[in-house]
């Protein structure tokens, strides 16, 4: 495996800024007494997980991120990778499970399936 990704897929940018928004919300709240300063582990919780949640595509492997740990798929196990009907993209493993590509969506999966080579550009058309 290379130690780089190929291709990064995350969470909509949306979501970070709303995390953001949260945390500077919380401070007043949790300023006036040391009792709610607890609060902030919230949006804290949320801001690390919209930075670090999503799907990162390696030549041979995905691994898929989430705010604690990883799940590392290797692309010789994943048989299908479909969009469900939220858009969000599940890959069927060869051995029945299924696993969420978080970040990726039904929009991208073509952009991931020629980066790996397994869709022809020209069928795009």
């Amino acid at each position: 495996m290379s130690s780089r990704p190929v291709l990064r897929l995350r969470k909509t940018g949306a979501v970070l800024v709303a995390a953001l928004i949260a945390l500077v919300g919380t401070a007043p709240l949790a300023g006036l007494s040391w009792a709610l300063s607890p609060l902030f582990l919230f949006p804290i919780t949320a801001l690390v997980w919209a930075w670090r949640a999503g799907t990162d595509v390696y030549p041979d492997e995905v691994r898929v991120r989430a705010l604690f740990g990883s799940t590392v798929v290797p692309f010789s196990e994943i048989t299908e990778m479909a969009p469900d009907a939220r858009g969000d993209v599940v890959a069927l493993l060869d051995n029945g499970n299924t696993i969420k590509l978080t970040g990726m969506t039904r929009d991208n999966l073509p952009l991931v399936m020629r980066t790996i080579g397994k869709l022809d550009p020209a069928a795009d058309h």
